[in-house]
């Protein structure tokens, strides 16, 4: 498992843990029942706070993404695929929505970013 943390970012480094491993579980690189690494050597490896990496953990356990087990460790949790692809709509939609306001500033017209969306998709 491969997390950046940026110290440039405005984002509180547990969120920027929480976010990297929801999108991992959501993209389908973590799967359910995978073990996580343990919290002192995930905080080793990214050179952080213990603290922060457990705040991290136990962030995504409130939200379901992680389960604990005492003594075990941190394994995936399994996930609704209902609920994942209501997150992951609303993701898309979020980014949609930077790049509707983007264009409109920048004077592009519906057409010319579904040209752009259409080239694009295209492509892969």
């Amino acid at each position: 498992m491969r997390i950046i943390i940026t110290n440039s970012s405005n984002e509180p480094i547990y969120e920027q843990i929480i976010n990297q491993i929801k999108a991992l579980i959501l993209k389908g690189e973590l799967k359910e029942g995978q073990l996580l690494p343990s919290i002192r050597g995930l905080a080793k490896d990214l050179q952080i706070s213990v603290i922060t990496t457990k705040r991290a953990y136990d962030e995504l356990e409130k939200k379901g993404f992680v389960e604990v087990i005492p003594g075990k460790g941190s394994y995936v949790a399994p996930q609704n695929t209902e609920l994942l692809k209501e997150q992951k709509i609303k993701i898309i939609e979020a980014k949609l929505n930077e790049i509707v306001e983007e264009s409109k500033l920048l004077g592009f017209t519906f057409e010319d970013v579904n040209s752009m969306l259409k080239i694009l998709f295209e492509e892969e």
